[in-house]
């Protein structure tokens, strides 16, 4: 396929200065040891499968599509045939909203068995094996198909087969709207709802339970120094008087059982709203069990709408200035097999960085604390950008996952990665503080250097450029960022302890971080 055309330009400024060729070489090598992933085993199979040798690829791929598909061949063999660089670019252009609409149509069948043609189509959007050399055929071939890392990374036939199942709750927009008059839907969201009332109220009734022993571990101890006794100088047939630290502790006794009688009330509201929590979810249940059957209409609306919301993500992964073009093709493509966004490669990358930042996927909830990895949806696109879609579910901030998309073919896939990690990283902290993201934690902190700095334009941003060079100079020991923020990255974004021990020996300004958290350490005792 001879097509013109320039690789996309890069619109993060200066990313693919920020990682050397060392560090990505030591990413994808060591990619999971250190982190909580389990090491991938495999990266790629040994050998291939063929179905990319068979000469019925092509109709296969586009069996069964009526006039879209003829559409779709028409304008795909006029952009293959033509000559003119001008005809090109409109061919090129005029194939787009083509391909896209098709692939809607294989989205609503990966809910059903697909033939592997029409699953890599929308996969690696592969329409025709012809399009890419000998070399690339046999790479893309031992692309591990089936995710035996059981961590939530998903190709895009995956991610639409668990929306059609109800495996995996539509991701949240804006535009979509639930009908009123849908009661089927209506009901799955009510069901979301008590679900997120549950996890969250278990949590909580989880911390007030190690607070109500603790108190009662405390009133032990002022029981047995208050009935610890010596004998009256006077009169030693009897116990002296209570001493004054004594006398002290019958004050102290009551406050700890009005402490303990508070934390009981507080458990016995979280008990009842755990209690009507699973009544409400029992309830819900049997309703959408017996409205079974308008399930597959529903789970068909489910992935128009997922659908759509790719569309976006595909968008904003590529960028204002980035290759559009939808087909997997060998004039674009030039990635090394370590630089695709393959489920195994980028599990590696998001394992490197735990190793680094090692509250990277932390979800601190009410004062309960989670390890919670997102949703990762690999895009078939050129795009350059990963990003995050939303740090979780509306209705589930406790134990949902947030979503981050990753595009299969970008420039830099690590760079890629850390740009998600770091929009996931900034949304959560936001949400977090809510109102107040302006003036506390991690986004308060950095919005309040950012204005001290004058700076201008997007604020999460320049956040993720200098996420970057945290994590890929920074964690090095290689001095890139403002002292003033260097600190408060050190304290909201703390690298491991086995980062921090190897910086402290490198030089004076990091060893100045790590004693602070040592004084902070000794201040909380």
């Amino acid at each position: 396929m001879n097509m013109d055309g320039e690789f996309p330009e890069d619109d993060f400024p200066g990313g693919d200065a920020l990682l050397g060729e060392e560090i990505i070489d030591a990413v994808a090598a060591e990619g999971g040891e250190e982190g909580c992933f389990a090491p991938i085993k495999k990266h790629f199979e040994e050998t291939g499968h063929k179905a990319f040798d068979d000469p019925a690829y092509y109709k296969t791929a586009l069996g069964g599509g009526g006039d879209l598909v003829q559409r779709l061949h028409t304008v795909f063999q006029k952009l293959l045939q033509t000559k003119d660089p001008k005809d090109r670019t409109q061919f090129r252009m005029q194939i787009v909203p083509v391909f896209w609409e098709y692939m809607g149509v294989l989205a609503r069948q990966t809910i059903l068995s697909m033939p592997d043609p029409k699953r890599f189509l929308l996969r690696f959007a592969l329409l025709h094996p012809g399009v890419l050399s000998a070399n690339h055929r046999q790479l893309f071939s031992t692309i591990i198909r089936e995710n035996y890392t059981n961590e939530p990374v998903y190709y895009l036939d995956e991610w639409f087969a668990g929306i059609g199942r109800g495996e995996i709750h539509p991701s949240a927009t804006d535009e979509v709207r639930v009908s009123r008059g849908n009661t089927d839907a209506h009901l799955k969201e009510l069901y979301e709802r008590a679900c997120g009332k549950l996890d969250a109220s278990k949590g909580m009734v989880l911390l007030k339970h190690k607070g109500r022993l603790d108190a009662e571990a405390v009133l032990k101890n002022q029981i047995v120094a208050l009935t610890t006794h010596t004998p009256s100088p006077v009169f030693a047939d009897v116990s002296d008087r209570y001493s004054e630290a004594q006398r002290k502790m019958f004050t102290e006794i009551q406050d700890s059982m009005r402490v303990m009688i508070r934390i009981d009330r507080e458990i016995e509201a979280l008990l009842r709203d755990i209690e009507n929590a699973l009544s409400d979810i029992d309830t819900l249940s049997g309703k959408i069990e017996l409205s079974g059957k308008a399930a597959t209409a529903i789970d068909t609306g489910a992935i128009d709408g997922e659908f759509q919301t790719i569309r976006q993500m595909v968008k904003m992964s590529i960028g204002r200035r980035g290759n559009t073009f939808p087909i997997l093709s060998g004039e674009y493509f030039h990635c090394l097999p370590n630089g695709i966004g393959t489920r195994e490669n980028v599990i590696s990358v998001l394992s490197w960085i735990e190793s680094i930042d090692e509250e990277a996927y932390i979800r601190v909830h009410r004062k309960q604390v989670e390890r919670i990895v997102p949703y990762v949806i690999l895009l078939p696109t050129y795009g350059d950008f990963g990003f995050c879609w939303e740090p979780f579910e509306r209705l589930n901030k406790a134990t949902s996952r947030g979503r981050i998309a990753i595009p299969l073919y970008p420039k830099n896939l690590t760079v890629a990665i850390l740009l998600a990690v770091a929009d996931l990283r900034w949304q959560a902290a936001k949400e977090k503080a809510s109102y107040y993201w302006m003036e506390e934690g991690l986004t308060g902190n950095y919005y309040q250097w950012f204005a001290k700095q004058k700076l201008r334009g997007d604020i999460k941003g320049y956040f993720m450029q200098d996420y970057l060079l945290w994590m890929t100079k920074e964690s090095e020991g290689i001095q890139k960022l403002d002292k003033e923020l260097r600190g408060i990255f050190w304290h909201y974004m703390p690298f491991t302890r086995q980062v921090k021990e190897r910086l402290k020996d490198r030089n004076l300004v990091y060893q100045e971080l790590y004693q602070r958290d040592l004084n902070r350490a000794m201040s909380d005792l």
